[in-house]
């Protein structure tokens, strides 16, 4: 095979494998802000559980964004938009926390 072929032959193996471990990490980064941010409140029976409900992401988005009664708003420089995405993915693909 040419050199220049399986250079870009190469490149493309990278790119999939970074889209793959990208997705996988969001799930992954999602689960370890709810378990750090939101699982003191939602898992501890203080705040409403959240898991497994198949809340749409729109609302959880605006609710982290803007608070709702005692819960508070959570500022980008708190929690940015990537991992925001990541617990609304986390979340939606979630069950229901075992009960205590």
């Amino acid at each position: 095979m040419h050199k220049t072929a399986r250079t870009v032959l190469a490149c493309v193996a990278l790119a999939a494998a970074q889209t793959a471990i990208a997705e996988q990490g969001a799930l992954e980064r999602g689960e370890h802000v709810y378990t750090k941010v939101c699982s003191y409140c939602h898992d501890a029976g203080v705040g409403p559980e959240i898991r497994g409900r198949q809340l749409p992401a729109s609302y959880i988005e605006h609710v982290v964004r803007h608070g709702y009664r005692a819960m508070p708003a959570f500022r980008p420089s708190e929690i940015d938009d990537q991992a925001l995405a990541g617990v609304v993915e986390w979340v939606s693909a979630s069950t229901a926390a075992p009960r205590r």
